[in-house]
């Protein structure tokens, strides 16, 4: 036996039987710094199981677990001009949204769907803060007008997830013209009658928290999501005083009456679904995705033959 063999061929077989760990498996929580695997996190909607922490999730991931069976059907959203105003910072404007398609596989900061939530019918938006933050342009103003039409047009509630970092301003002034969009847009749900619900996520911010995200007839927050207009550095510098603990915070929302509830991801369907039908007086949803099993009558037992009856 010399070195060769003790040495040199065991790690030539280390180096080629090695294998590749792919870099996805595990997610580090950024709250409490959980290593936490993907699988069992995706099986949790993105919530840590250690401390709670609520973190970013898709639309699309959103709406499986919110629809019936992951089932659901894209509402189409009329395309807006890409860039109207030939900006360019350290990119071209083009090549960041070509950018933010090629990663998130989406069009845009929000998709649109219908689909049944506890076998009630619904219309549901929902915005994707992993494109470029989320951030509210014309596509957008145009997929909650979309949103909005499709709702009155199936008489159906709208249930909107905001999550974002305000006007998109590679579209300057064309983007702050959103905000009086969609609040027309809400308008029309209110006119129609219908219920208009918008679930607020970490963080929602800026011209949206100004416009269509604080408009519903019932505002829910997730937990500790950040809600607020302006950041809260800028506001300490303006008023030149420190904010109080937990400042823009949901629960501290909550407890100064800017929301009506605050509800953890996992049950937030049957939230959902509990107002939605109170909203539109329907009874309370049974619980279970099978109808109950009709009664089966007992057999009747058979006549006995004429010899026994005479006996």
């Amino acid at each position: 036996m010399n070195w060769i063999t003790n040495y040199v061929r065991p790690k030539i077989n280390s180096l080629f039987s090695r294998r590749e760990v792919p870099e996805n498996l595990w997610t580090k929580c950024p709250e409490c710094g959980t290593m936490l695997f993907h699988r069992e996190l995706t099986g949790n909607q993105n919530v840590c199981s250690s401390c709670d922490h609520h973190m970013a999730i898709t639309p699309r991931e959103r709406f499986e677990a919110l629809f019936d069976g992951g089932i659901f059907t894209e509402v189409k959203v009329p395309d807006s001009v890409t860039d109207p105003l030939h900006f360019r910072d350290q990119k071209k404007y083009t090549d960041r949204i070509k950018a933010a398609q090629k990663a998130s596989g989406e069009r845009d900061a929000m998709l649109v769907a219908t689909g049944e939530i506890g076998r009630t019918p619904i219309v549901a938006a929902a915005q994707d803060f992993s494109f470029m933050a989320g951030s509210m342009g014309m596509y957008v103003g145009n997929a909650i007008i979309a949103a909005a039409e499709q709702a009155v047009k199936l008489k159906q509630p709208l249930v909107l997830f905001s999550a974002s970092g305000g006007a998109r301003m590679q579209e300057g002034m064309l983007s702050l013209m959103q905000m009086p969009r969609t609040t027309v847009a809400v308008q029309m749900l209110k006119e129609a009658g219908l219920p208009y619900i918008v679930v607020l996520t970490h963080p929602t911010t800026g011209g949206v928290t100004a416009s269509y995200a604080m408009l519903g007839d019932v505002q829910i927050a997730e937990p500790n999501a950040q809600i607020g207009f302006a950041g809260a550095r800028v506001i300490e510098q303006t008023i030149r005083e420190k904010l109080p603990e937990g400042f823009q915070r949901a629960e501290y929302l909550l407890d100064h009456g800017m929301l009506d509830r605050v509800v953890h991801r996992k049950a937030m369907r049957d939230e959902l679904v509990t107002l939605i039908r109170m909203l539109t007086g329907l009874p309370p949803a049974v619980r279970g995705d099978l109808m109950p099993p009709e009664p089966v009558a007992e057999p009747v037992p058979a006549a006995p033959p004429a010899e026994e009856a005479k006996a």
